[in-house]
Order: structure tokens, then C-alpha cells, then sequence
């Protein structure tokens, strides 16, 4: 029956007998009826009916909805079920690594807010001895802020303070490592947040939350800050790596980046790169977001050959609402709006119909843009054809001209954005234009929006998100970015409450910044069963055993303006897949001195990368350094006739094994592997191979895709491949 109309529970409990009394025929009945009054967070009850007499109670004045009651088993927040992390598996990568026990997990973001159920340390393992790190002190947090699950703490301001002077009495934010934004909050408890039971958006999406290590410690290095249009400047940035090298993390979590044009890697402009650098020389793997400028190419963000690039993929929960029109006909869309419903009919319209200025298009509610006279009291249905307005922003256009609701018809459906003022569902144009049929027909158009639903496992996924950054790479594009996908729309995690005195909160957000943390998290996973691994070796598992079907077995699409099939330049390697990374069989490795010569090999001057690696260096010129590098992948962006790259293996699975190469050239492309055959035994541990491109195009082309699989029959290992045709032509 939706939100309380009364304060006092035993009315409200009164009115819930009233109606059911009404429908049975009397006191009795209703009595012996009813399970349960929900009467404190929300209005409703729980009562034995025939189908019948739910169809006649549906139809009361004030009831919302009637559900017939289900069983239910206890499932996760749902991405790490989704990805196969199911923490009730006895044999699985969960189990196995002691779900990430003793890894430290650095998270670079706006830092945390620490009384979130999320960060509780319940069965923590002690702090690594080896830990370096501090507990900093500072606005509302103290040293008992940190425990055995937040190990460390600490914020850098100086360098944003010198862009922005502000005071932190006039915002939310904190002069401490306490987060005033969310973001950090969301990103370190999806990485490493402790098991939390019934954790939900209001209703929504209820679960049991947790990290993907939930034993894992964490060190929080606050960089971000949320004043005027917030941000994180390089030199708080670079400070925080410093910090976090020096404290003994094993993996850095960092969901900020640069949009293009891209600064050189030996730019100080360029923090994460220079930053990463020297903690992957440390032995740190550092995990970066791609970036959420997509569906554009050649947008993605951290593209330095030594960050692990995540971008963001939707997982199989989706939230429908129904949208009910004067003709009875019912439509769906998606919402996770709760609360602003007034659960009755209201007027139905257009934006296009309502313009205040007939002479400039209203369609997609512009701020200012609707006629308040004809929208009060309305539901408006408005139209994007672009990203330069989204669902929030529609929102408050029309709540601002009296509006009661929003329909938003877009070309995606990923990435729900949450209305505040007013109920707001989000559809694709199909809908939208079926909507604006009724409109057109109807004498008065009316329209009612439902409570949206949480359902599992019934839409095909994954699916790559439409905002996520696309490669190739605009600085360096033999490189392939991103590296992997992993689960970033609609992502529920801890979140800095609204309320200051509120100890939990969990919301929905979306974008790479989401995606990251997932791949932090099964990075701790690995390194705890493999500790010796190099961030290149945990980078190659995950790209090499990455997934390219969805849910439906079919290849994985995107979700941009053209629905296509996913290439690498979309998810590189493919969808993570934990437990295949765990035993990848082969990885391709690489060292600070591979990762020197290829920055020799594009160009840099000895000088600049001198000033990277703060170590003298003398660049070394080789053949072919440039698509040399020993990545688990191979990007040839200009190939003129025939080329011939390298790359080297190193066995980490059965000692004695023999792999087999199985080819997917592109089309138009002749490739040819030599060996065919790879023989590993405990003498030969790293074998190296060559493989050949061959192009008969007479045209300039564009990039094609293929891959190269090596298998010993229980092992695939799988190294996307990209080309592009470059024949020189003459104008």
C-alpha cells in the first residue's frame, strides 16, 4: 500500500484489518486471514486469498500492488554470483583463496565512510605484520575509525587546495579521510566490503552485500573531494601512490582518470601513469576504470601498458516497472525510483506538446524548456536522441514545471539514473513511440507508474555498457585497451549517507569506476593463491580466460547507438571470469625493463623516461620493439604487407604439458604461428613464439579482429587479436 499515511502503527495496523474485513465480509475472517501488517518502514500486509479475491483487492482505492508470496534463497547484491563467485561453493576461487584473507587492497578515491556495515572487521585475520600504513586523524574520524578491515587512512588535499580554496563548513565534505562524495565508499566496499545480510535500496535489489575479497584489508588514500565541480589533482594523486607503495598494499584500486586528448606516460600530468609505473616495478598490480565517454572509439582512458583497464559490462538484474495507460495497455520500462509514487492515474503528455518556447524543441526536457501551466500535474514523456541530457537532469526539468512523473525514452536502457523529485522510468524508443501513439490518439491521455520490481536472471547478459570508454587507444594503440570487462551498470554498494548522524547506506551507481573495483577484487583473490605472480602474469590470466558469450551463449553485444557485437576495442580480452583466472595454464609476463624499451621503441627520449623511472636509462633500438611487447594480446594498428611479432609464454599450469595454437585470423588477413607446437617441461618453463601477418588488401582498411587460442586440451589460452590495413596511398 506504499508509503504510511499514519504515524501511529496501530492505525495504520487498524486500516489493514478495515480492508481485508471489507473484502472477506467480516472481522472474523480478516482475522484469521492475515500473516503479517507491515506498518513501521512502509504500509501493507501479508494475507491468505483466493486469486480471485486478489484480483478484487487490487482494485481497492490505496493498493499499489498485490504479489502472491514466493521462496526465496539467500543470493548475493548479484554481480558476484554473476561472475561465478558464489561464496556457499566449497570449491571454488572464493574458498580457495580464503576469500582474499590477508591481501591489502589499496583504493585511491574520495575516501570512505567507515561506520558502514560494509567495513565491520567479523572474522578479519590480523593485521599483515608488514603493514606500514597510518589511521590519519581529521575532521569526524578518529584512530578507532580503522579496524582490521579499513587497516589505513589517509587524505591529500595541499594539491587541490592550491587549484580551490574552500571551506569544508559549507559542503559536505570532511577535511579527514572521511568520504563526503560516496564514490570511495562505493568503490572500496565493492572491492573488499565484508558480508552484510539484507542490504538493499530501499526495497530493491535485497541481498547479501559484500566485496569481491571479503577478508581482504583495506587503505583507504583519499584524493578526491567533492567541492564546486570536485575532482583529484595530480599532486594528491602521486602523493597517494607514494603513500601507498611505501605502506605495503598489494593491489591499488583506481577509478579516476584523464579524458582526451591523453597526456605521455612521462607526463606529470599523467599522475596514475607515473604513479603506476613505479608501483607495478614494486610488484603492485594497479587496476584502473576505462573511462565513461563511450559509445565514442578511441575515448578509453589508462591506457599505460602496465595498468590493468577495466570496462563496465551490465549484469542480469533489472528492475521493470510497469507503465499503465488509459487504454489498460501496459508497457515496461526500468527504474529504481522508490517512494514518489502516488499511485493513481494522472495526465499523460509530451514534452514537444508542452514547449514553453514553440520556436525550441522540448523533447528531451531541457532545463527551462516545459510550459509550467501545461505540465502541472502531469506525467511527461521526453525524448533524447543524445547523451547531452540523461534521465536526472530530465527529471528535475520537469518536476521544476509542476510535473508529477517522467517517462524517459532513450536509445540505452543501461544505467538508471535515480530521480529524487519524482517517480521517473526509463525506455527505449520502441516504448517511447508507443506511449506517443497513445498520446496522439487519446482524447485526454492518462498514465500510471508503478513500484519497479527486482528480477534475476531473465535478461541476456552480459552486455557492454554504452558509456563505457572504446578503444583503440588514442596515445599508444598497439596496445590493446581495456583489458577485460567486468559488472559496472546498476551496481549496488555502501555509499555515504545523506544524513551525517546515518551509519548505513547503500545505493546504485554505474559506471568503469564500478567495473574497477570488481577486477581489485578478484586481483586480491589471485594473489593470495598465487603471491609470486607479477601484476603483468594476474593482468594475462585475466585477459586470456575472459569470456565472449552472454548469458544466452550467443557472442556478448554492446550496448551503444548499434547494438554490434562486442570487438576488443570494447572489452579486450572479454567478460572476467574469476575462476578460469585463477588457473589460467599459461601467462605472458613482463618486466619495468620490457616496459622501458617500448617506451624507447615509441619515441621518448632517455631523457624523458629518466624523469619517469628515476633511474638513468639508456634506450636500446631493436626491431619491432613497438609490437614486441610481451602483452597477452597483439594490436597491429598499420600494417603494410607483412609483419612478424613475438611474444613469449610462461607455463604456471601441469609442468609437463603441451599446448597447440589454434588460429581466428581477421578476415583478409593470413596469419601463420611458428611453433604450432609448444612443449613445456621443468627445463623449459618459458617458450617463445612468432607469429606472421600477412594482408592481400589493395585498400586502406579498417581494424578487424581474430584471436589466438593456446590449449592443452584443458587450458584456452586466448589473446584477442586487432588489425588495421595501412596501404600508403597517394593523393
Amino acid at each position: 500500500m506504499g508509503e504510511k499515511r499514519h504515524e501511529d502503527p496501530a492505525t495504520t495496523k487498524k486500516t489493514h484489518y478495515e480492508m481485508l474485513s471489507t473484502l472477506l465480509g467480516s472481522k472474523e475472517a480478516a482475522q484469521s486471514s492475515i500473516l503479517y501488517s507491515y506498518r513501521h518502514g512502509f504500509s501493507g500486509f501479508a494475507a491468505r486469498i483466493t486469486e480471485s479475491q486478489a484480483a478484487e483487492i487490487a482494485e481497492f482505492p490505496g493498493v499499489v500492488q498485490v504479489i502472491p508470496n514466493g521462496i526465496h534463497k539467500l543470493h548475493t547484491t548479484r554481480s558476484w554470483e554473476f561472475i561465478g563467485l558464489k561464496h556457499h561453493s566449497p570449491q571454488n576461487l572464493l574458498t580457495q583463496s580464503n576469500m582474499g584473507q590477508g591481501t591489502i587492497i589499496g583504493v585511491i578515491d574520495s575516501g570512505v565512510w567507515p561506520e558502514s556495515k560494509s567495513f565491520h572487521d567479523e572474522g578479519m585475520g590480523p593485521v599483515p605484520s608488514r603493514w606500514k600504513g597510518t589511521c590519519q586523524q581529521g575532521e569526524h574520524f578518529k584512530p578507532y575509525n580503522c579496524n582490521r578491515k579499513i587497516i589505513g587512512a589517509r587524505w591529500f588535499v595541499k594539491g587541490f587546495q592550491d587549484q580551490i580554496h574552500f571551506n569544508t563548513t559549507e559542503s559536505r565534505e570532511f577535511m579527514s579521510p572521511r568520504d563526503g562524495d560516496g564514490h570511495g565508499t562505493h568503490t572500496a566496499s565493492t572491492a573488499a566490503g565484508n558480508f552484510v545480510a539484507k542490504a538493499s535500496y530501499k526495497g530493491l535489489a535485497t541481498g547479501l552485500a559484500r566485496g569481491g575479497a571479503p577478508l581482504a584489508h583495506l587503505a583507504i588514500y583519499k584524493v578526491c573531494w567533492n567541492i564546486e565541480d570536485g575532482g583529484c589533482t595530480d599532486a594528491d594523486i602521486l602523493k597517494a601512490f607514494d603513500k601507498a607503495i611505501h605502506d605495503g598494499v598489494d593491489i591499488l584500486s583506481v577509478s579516476i582518470g584523464n579524458d582526451i586528448p591523453l597526456f605521455s606516460y612521462a607526463d606529470m600530468r599523467n599522475s596514475i601513469a607515473i604513479g603506476s609505473f613505479h608501483a607495478t616495478s614494486k610488484g603492485i598490480t594497479v587496476v584502473c576504470s576505462a573511462g565513461n565517454d563511450g559509445p565514442i572509439s578511441q575515448t578509453v582512458a589508462n591506457t599505460a601498458p602496465w595498468l590493468t583497464t577495466v570496462a563496465a559490462s551490465t549484469i542480469d538484474r533489472a528492475f521493470p516497472t510497469a507503465i499503465i495507460l488509459g487504454n489498460n495497455k501496459t508497457l515496461r520500462g526500468q527504474s529504481i525510483t522508490i517512494g514518489k509514487h502516488t499511485h493513481r492515474f494522472a495526465g499523460l503528455t509530451y514534452s514537444e506538446r508542452i514547449a514553453l518556447d514553440p520556436m525550441v524543441s522540448s523533447q528531451d526536457c531541457q532545463p527551462g524548456s516545459l510550459n509550467p501551466t501545461l505540465a502541472a500535474g502531469k506525467i511527461i514523456l521526453c525524448l533524447s536522441k543524445s547523451d547531452t541530457q540523461d534521465m536526472f537532469s530530465a527529471s528535475g526539468s520537469v518536476f521544476q514545471a509542476g510535473g508529477v512523473g517522467l517517462i524517459y525514452a532513450q536509445f540505452h536502457t543501461d544505467g538508471i539514473e535515480l530521480c529524487e523529485w519524482i517517480p521517473c522510468v526509463k525506455v527505449d524508443y520502441e516504448v517511447g513511440t508507443q506511449i506517443l501513439s497513445y498520446i496522439r490518439q487519446a482524447r485526454s491521455p492518462t498514465a500510471k507508474l508503478s513500484f519497479p520490481k527486482t528480477v534475476v536472471g531473465k535478461r541476456v547478459s552480459p552486455r557492454l555498457a554504452s558509456f563505457s570508454s572504446r578503444g583503440p587507444s588514442s596515445i599508444t594503440p598497439e596496445v590493446l585497451k581495456p583489458d577485460i570487462a567486468a559488472p559496472g551498470v546498476d551496481i549496488l554498494a555502501a555509499y555515504t549517507p545523506a544524513n551525517k548522524d546515518q551509519g548505513d547506506s547503500y545505493e546504485f551507481l554505474s559506471g568503469t569506476s564500478m567495473a574497477c573495483p570488481h577486477v581489485s577484487g578478484i586481483v586480491a583473490l589471485i594473489k593470495s593463491l598465487h603471491p609470486n605472480w607479477s601484476p603483468a602474469a594476474i593482468r594475462s590470466a585475466l585477459v586470456t580466460t575472459a569470456s565472449q558469450t552472454g548469458t544466452d551463449g550467443m557472442k556478448i553485444f554492446e550496448e551503444g547507438s548499434t547494438r554490434k557485437e562486442a570487438d576488443p576495442f570494447d572489452m579486450g580480452g572479454g567478460h572476467v571470469n574469476p575462476e578460469k583466472a585463477a588457473y589460467p595454464g599459461l601467462v605472458y609476463d613482463t618486466t619495468t625493463e620490457e616496459y622501458i624499451q617500448y617506451l624507447c621503441s615509441i619515441g621518448y627520449s632517455s631523457s624523458s623516461i629518466t624523469r619517469l623511472t628515476n633511474t638513468k636509462i639508456n634506450c636500446v633500438k631493436k626491431t619491432n620493439t613497438r609490437l614486441n611487447l610481451n602483452l597477452p594480446s597483439i594490436t597491429i594498428p598499420n600494417l603494410k604487407k607483412k609483419v612478424t611479432v613475438t611474444r613469449k609464454v610462461t607455463n604456471v599450469g601441469n609442468v609437463n604439458s603441451v599446448y597447440k595454437a589454434i588460429v581466428q585470423a581477421p578476415i583478409g588477413i593470413s596469419m601463420a604461428v611458428e611453433p604450432k607446437t609448444l612443449s613445456f617441461n621443468r627445463i623449459n618453463k618459458i617458450l617463445s613464439f612468432r607469429v606472421t601477418f600477412l594482408s592481400s588488401q589493395k585498400v586502406q582498411g579498417e581494424y578487424r579482429f581474430g584471436s589466438l587460442t593456446w590449449t592443452d586440451g584443458e587450458h584456452f589460452v586466448r589473446s584477442p587479436i586487432s588489425v588495421r590495413d595501412r596501404e600508403i596511398l597517394d593523393y
